[in-house]
């Protein structure tokens, strides 16, 4: 099996795949194992959520910066530095717990420097997937990529760092420090021409001015930032606060509470797997505008049920539809952009998300504790249906 599917899609890519889904495997238990470290030293909820913030916080900070310095670098080589280093941060983590020396702030740290690599690596990865692949067979590579992230990070990582906790602190932190190091060799390992030579511009100024006029004048793309930016924001204030809607709504204790969120993983894992088959069958349009509509379903049932089979089943068509959207996006955006400005468009994509992940987070709690916990859920489908009546023309060009 896996022999075919390397033949497909050529060995550099069956390399880029493995390196990915060993990678997620290591993020997804650094999820599951960050929050209860924090939590075994301070009781303050502010504290164990600010781990969380500060790996977010150069998202929103230097997302642009990383752009542009992902098209003016070898890409692969970029990938294959920034794993090594965030292997070292986890590493000291690692032995930090080890030794009873770990601290908050330290892990504040190791958290910050985590997420800067992220923008440096993350955005770099999706820019690199086109080099190892043919146009044609992007969905299918994406498709591949998404359901092992699914898999691993989702579905098999946070048990099992919640597992490796259990068993020593340090242990998960070393597991996702030998994660990052195997993920650099096999990226080292894969040989690939860039499609043109990096380009700078002036200045990183400059360099960033000119991805996001590229994106504002290419109508659908920017159709696409904009929608998944405003329902980053719909979505993330209704979730913000899932843990106690759970609790209240739907009358779950917290063994309940997280098997409702395996429902995301299971839906998620479906969607990477049948991605290919329902574009060939539907078309991209109909997927983008289909998942609009579910997005406005979801929020609308989640709001209005008290039943966990109901928000069960909800959930997972909402992963189909994330993952499905996620991957016919990044197929959209890897063949629509240049290769010389995929660092930086991309890095304007992934600000818009990020920023509306943050101020949905922010403004869920507020909008709860205000009003009512379903609130949120009802804003959201709200939102949605705004977004889905201003997208749904330009999305004829999908």
């Amino acid at each position: 099996m896996r022999a075919l599917m390397s033949a497909r899609l050529g060995a550099d890519f069956s390399k880029l795949w493995t390196a990915s889904a060993v990678s997620n495997v290591g993020d997804g238990i650094t999820m599951a194992a960050g929050p209860l470290l924090v939590a075994s030293l301070t009781s303050e909820p502010a504290l164990v959520a600010g781990a969380a913030f500060a790996q977010q916080l150069p998202w929103l900070l230097i997302a642009l910066i990383s752009g542009v310095y992902v098209d003016r670098l070898d890409r692969r080589r970029l990938v294959t530095i920034v794993n090594i280093l965030r292997g070292l941060a986890m590493a000291v983590l690692a032995a930090a717990v080890a030794t009873s020396t770990v601290s908050v702030p330290l892990i504040y740290i190791v958290f910050f420097l985590l997420g800067t690599g992220e923008t440096l690596a993350d955005t770099a990865f999706s820019a690199l997937v086109p080099a190892t692949v043919s146009p044609e067979r992007l969905t299918t590579a994406n498709s591949r990529l998404a359901t092992t992230a699914t898999l691993g990070n989702q579905i098999l990582a946070k048990p099992l760092g919640g597992w490796l906790f259990a068993a020593g602190a340090a242990l998960p932190f070393a597991a996702d420090a030998l994660t990052f190091l195997v993920a650099a060799a096999l990226t080292s390992a894969i040989h690939i021409t860039p499609a043109k030579q990096p380009v700078a511009g002036d200045s990183v100024r400059e360099d960033i001015a000119t991805a996001i006029r590229w994106l504002w004048r290419h109508r659908l793309l920017r159709t696409l930032a904009v929608s998944m930016g405003v329902a980053n924001v719909a979505f993330c204030a209704a979730f913000a606060i899932f843990a106690l809607y759970a609790q209240q709504r739907l009358g779950l204790t917290e063994v309940g509470y997280g098997l409702l969120l395996t429902t995301f993983g299971i839906g998620g894992l479906a969607g990477g797997l049948l991605v290919p088959r329902l574009g060939a069958r539907f078309g991209t349009r109909t997927l983008l505008r289909g998942g609009l509509i579910v997005e406005i379903i979801t929020h609308a049932v989640l709001a209005a049920t008290t039943e966990p089979l109901i928000a069960a089943a909800i959930l997972i068509i909402f992963g189909v539809h994330s993952v499905n959207w996620g991957i016919v996006v990044t197929t959209g955006f890897q063949r629509a952009v240049p290769d010389e400005l995929r660092g930086r468009v991309g890095s304007v994509y992934a600000l818009t998300q990020v920023g509306g992940a943050a101020a949905g987070s922010l403004l869920g709690g507020l909008i709860a504790q205000a009003a009512s916990i379903t609130t949120p859920f009802w804003a959201a489908a709200a939102a949605m249906t705004a977004v889905t009546a201003a997208a749904w023309r330009p999305l004829r060009a999908a």
